[in-house]
């Protein structure tokens, strides 16, 4: 018993230090302080390659692996399919949280996604990941892109070495 406690309080000691390091934003962030955190959490995933993201479905979590990232008018995208599972839980529920690692560092990304049913969003995707035009066309119905809606993000770059890196947009 006495080692159970021990533990949770280890644990709530962590979490508090990791909360009062945590950087503070603005509640109404301009776009250059929307800016900056979105390309930095874009270039660490994509420096990586892939990255996993976890959505609902009920009350059953799941989890997959990705390699779409792209910043298209100053939004942060991602692509599926919409056929896939993940397109139909995503619709349904947007809210999801992704998490890469590189190195000895690690970035969890939460928000909410919203699809862009336009022509010009998806495009701009495949042209960033030429090798999806096998599989998908901005102009098929299948193919789906989604953004995080601005004010739902939350971006932390963790790791042991250092404190976390918090940044919203």
């Amino acid at each position: 018993m006495k080692k159970i406690l021990c533990i949770a309080l280890l644990i709530s000691a962590a979490f508090f230090c990791f909360a009062q390091n945590a950087t503070a934003v603005a509640p109404n962030p301009t776009q250059e302080e929307i800016k900056m955190p979105m390309e930095k959490t874009c270039q660490f995933i994509k420096e990586v390659g892939h990255y996993f993201i976890a959505t609902v479905d009920g009350d059953q979590p799941h989890v997959r692996p990705f390699g779409t990232i792209h910043i298209f008018e100053g939004k942060l995208y991602i692509q599926t399919g919409r056929v896939k599972n993940v397109g139909k839980q995503l619709l349904k529920n947007g809210k999801i949280e992704l998490c890469t690692m590189k190195g000895d560092e690690w970035i969890r990304v939460t928000g909410t996604l919203v699809e862009d049913p336009r022509r010009e969003a998806k495009a701009s995707l495949l042209d960033a990941y030429p090798t999806l035009k096998s599989m998908y066309s901005a102009d098929d119905d299948n193919t789906m892109v989604l953004y995080f809606q601005p004010g739902t993000v939350t971006s932390t770059i963790w790791s042991f070495n250092h404190e976390p890196i918090v940044m919203k947009f």
